[in-house]
This record gives structure tokens, sequence and C-alpha cells, in this order.
């Protein structure tokens, strides 16, 4: 049985949640340059970004998002506002998994202070 390490729970969440604020960043980018004659879409790939992590939270995402660059640029034809508002929601979803994570993660915290008591 693999020990709860709450430090590393909580490090590696909160990567997750800077993640998840880059990754809305340019796809709002994306967005509002979708008449920017030449512009090329970026995105950032969650799998390669949390690397080797293995919690259970990394390796959905890593499964989820498939093994890319950190930030991939598309063609230039130009952005899909609904391909970039599609990514807008999983991004939600993401955020949502990690919130509740991170969460869990204060309130065994919180036991382990109370019990220590």
């Amino acid at each position: 049985m693999v020990a709860f390490n709450p430090v590393d729970s909580f490090g590696r969440t909160s990567q997750v949640l800077n993640l998840v604020a880059k990754r809305q960043k340019l796809l709002t980018q994306n967005i509002a340059n979708v008449d920017t004659p030449g512009y090329v879409r970026q995105d950032l790939d969650f799998a390669t970004c949390l690397g080797n992590a293995s919690g259970p939270l990394e390796t959905k995402l890593s499964k989820e998002m498939g093994t890319t660059s950190i930030v991939q640029q598309g063609t230039a034809e130009g952005v899909n506002v609904a391909d970039e508002l599609i990514g807008m929601q999983e991004n939600s979803l993401i955020y949502t998994m990690a919130t509740r994570r991170m969460s869990n993660v204060i309130s065994m915290m919180k036991t382990v202070v109370n019990v220590g008591r």
C-alpha cells in the first residue's frame, strides 16, 4: 500500500491547476486572434507537461490528452472557434476535477492535524 503524502499531492494538484490556467490563456488568445491573418493556434498538452507524474489525476490526464509537444501550433489555416470552445469545456472539466482533488487533499491534511492534537 502506498502511503498518502499530502505535500506531493498538494504540489501535483497545484501544478495541474497552473497548467489549466495556462491552457485557458492560450485558448482565449486563439479566439481573440480568430481574424488575425497568419495567426497559428496554440495549445498545451497536459501529458507532456506532467511528464513522469504517476498519481491517479496525472495518469488520467495523460491518457485523455495524449502525448505531443508542450505548446502545439496548428496550421496557418486559422482558428476554428468551435474547436476552441470545446477545448475550453475540456479545460473546465479538468479544472473541476483538480479543484475537487485539492479540496480532498486539504481535508485529509486537516484530519491529520486534528488527529495529531
